[in-house]
């Protein structure tokens, strides 16, 4: 391995002359820059990640948190943290990857450590107990989700309230009448985890609007668990036309279910989700639904802490507009 030292007797000059022009804590002179840039490369000289954060009091590391749990769907946040990892790596920044659920105490831990320049946070919830660490924090941090008070917070989401509205005022617009929501497993709930809470209050406001009857039924991950969700939903509101699909775990199930039972879809109910593309465009029936843009949320994550990294980043609030793509699982309500 290439040392310091040998890039300096290569280039002619002292080891704190690299050292200045790796740290740029001096002014070196042009040519002298220049001398010592083409023998880091003649060389292939790559500083040590723990001397360079000592030299600069950076480490050039976003830590990534991102809690995998087993309510959550997991490729779309690893779809997230690709995203993320391939964009930090673009602006010269690695991720560590931090995937336990220590709340508080993870943001305590990276900070304290400055083994991070910056934060990215996911699964957020609106009353997240990470929040006033945050705020009171000089580190930079974005968080991938909405909480409640984004006072003093910097966030990048899908806009899950207009998602929700736009889900009810598609099926209403068809005629639908009665809508069922196969929502996340009953943890995700409990927990307020924002994004799921935000979809529902889009459902039921856009549902009140327009005069619309909504219930609501979280459904833990299984076929099993989607048969007891849908007879139930049926027991309780037979006339159920339309479903809204928030849990990529429920939609073959839920479709199996149906055919089973002799409702053709879309004939007799439709059926939207709010899902990956993937999951939309490889179910046994192309489902009308509204993406997640997992690439673009981890991508302008990165953006706005780069951007604070650079002192020129202010807090705000980035909303990414919903867009329903209309397919075969959705039509007119049946007369």
């Amino acid at each position: 391995m290439v040392t310091l030292a040998e890039v300096a007797r290569h280039a002619g000059v002292s080891a704190s002359t690299v050292s200045y022009v790796l740290s740029g804590k001096r002014s070196i002179s042009t040519g002298t820059r220049e001398r010592v840039e083409r023998s880091i490369q003649q060389l292939g000289y790559h500083p040590n990640a723990g001397a360079r954060a000592l030299a600069s009091s950076r480490s050039d590391i976003i830590a990534l948190m991102m809690p995998l749990r087993t309510d959550m769907y997991v490729p779309v946040m690893m779809e997230i943290a690709l995203a993320v990892t391939t964009t930090a790596r673009a602006h010269g920044y690695d991720v560590l990857l931090l995937t336990g659920d220590e709340g508080p105490g993870t943001v305590r831990r990276v900070t304290a450590s400055g083994l991070a320049d910056a934060m990215i946070l996911m699964d957020v919830e609106l009353d997240d107990e990470r929040l006033p660490l945050l705020r009171d924090n000089p580190c930079p941090a974005v968080l991938i989700g909405l909480p409640a008070d984004t006072a003093g917070l910097t966030c990048v989401d899908l806009d899950f309230v207009a998602t929700g509205a736009l889900c009810v005022e598609h099926l209403a617009g068809l005629g639908h009448r009665d809508i069922a929501v196969i929502g996340e497993a009953p943890a995700v709930y409990e927990r307020h985890t924002g994004f799921a809470e935000r979809t529902l209050e889009g459902l039921r406001a856009k549902a009140r609007e327009l005069g619309v009857r909504l219930l609501h039924r979280p459904c833990e991950a299984g076929y099993g668990p989607t048969a007891a969700t849908l007879a139930r939903i049926f027991d309780e509101r037979p006339g159920t036309t339309g479903f809204v699909v928030q849990n990529e775990a429920a939609v073959e199930p839920l479709l199996g279910l149906l055919r089973q039972q002799g409702r053709a879809v879309p004939e007799d109910v439709s059926v939207i989700a709010v899902c990956p593309d993937q999951v939309a465009l490889q179910a046994s029936v192309r489902l009308t639904s509204v993406a997640i843009p997992a690439e673009e949320m981890g991508r302008r994550a990165v953006e706005r802490v780069v951007a604070k990294l650079a002192g020129q980043g202010e807090d705000d609030v980035t909303l990414i507009a919903p867009e329903l793509a209309v397919r075969a699982s959705s039509g007119g309500a049946p007369g």
